[in-house]
């Protein structure tokens, strides 16, 4: 039983799936600021609603371009960790961030988004949510275009085609993600993906961004208030 008088144990993963071109500095700054209280700022906000996070793990995805950029580059990837107790090393994989490189408006985002998708997401505890955040300021390649030109330097798990990583997330058999734990909050453009994206998946909430624009703390609340809301 936790402090609330509750014997249920919560389960919370969350990976940021970070653009990290150069056009994002402005944001990327306060992602990073935010980030770096994230864990205390949703401790505190599920306390608000009497309820307790029994196990909190927080990963950070960083994308670039797959057709502008160096391969090692692209794709950076920190594994899970559990918070508070290793607050420490999640404070300095994120403060690792820096903006660079993308070449052209169209970023690698949709593998990002595949590539997070594919974390490995808790599946214990009496209740579980798997959240994917995902910060760019850019639409994103089709999957087509990236695959055929990128060949063997591309990541094998990623789908071909939008229609297929739908599915993916759509499966009712849960997929890469459990069915009833995933969501993913979009903080995005309305350009192509993330507008088809929010209208038609499920779970999925899009907050409007501009290029070269912060993330502004009133929006980062929201971000975490609808975290705490679906727990």
């Amino acid at each position: 039983m936790d402090q609330f008088g509750s014997t249920l144990s919560y389960a919370v993963d969350i990976v940021f799936c970070v653009d990290c071109t150069g056009s994002m500095e402005p944001v990327l700054e306060q992602v990073k600021a935010s980030a770096l209280s994230f864990h205390e700022r949703l401790a505190d906000a599920m306390a608000d609603k009497r309820k307790n996070i029994s196990s909190l793990r927080i990963r950070t995805i960083a994308f670039r371009d797959y057709l502008h950029d160096q391969p090692d580059d692209v794709m950076l990837a920190t594994p899970f960790f559990d918070l508070p107790e290793e607050s420490a090393d999640f404070d300095a994989a994120v403060r690792m961030l820096e903006p660079f490189g993308g070449g052209d408006e169209p970023e690698s985002g949709l593998e990002g988004l595949a590539f997070s998708m594919h974390s490995e997401w808790e599946r214990g505890l009496d209740r579980r949510r798997h959240i994917i955040v995902m910060f760019t300021d850019a639409s994103a390649h089709p999957l087509e275009r990236a695959f055929h030109i990128t060949g063997a330097q591309y990541p094998g798990i990623i789908p071909q085609t939008l229609d297929e990583l739908t599915e993916v997330w759509e499966s009712p058999n849960g997929g890469v993600m459990e069915h009833s734990a995933k969501r993913l909050l979009i903080y995005a453009p309305d350009v192509f993906p993330w507008n088809v994206i929010s209208s038609t998946w499920s779970n999925t909430l899009h907050y409007l961004s501009s290029a070269g624009d912060g993330l502004n703390d009133q929006e980062f609340r929201q971000i975490i208030d609808n975290i705490a809301n679906s727990v």
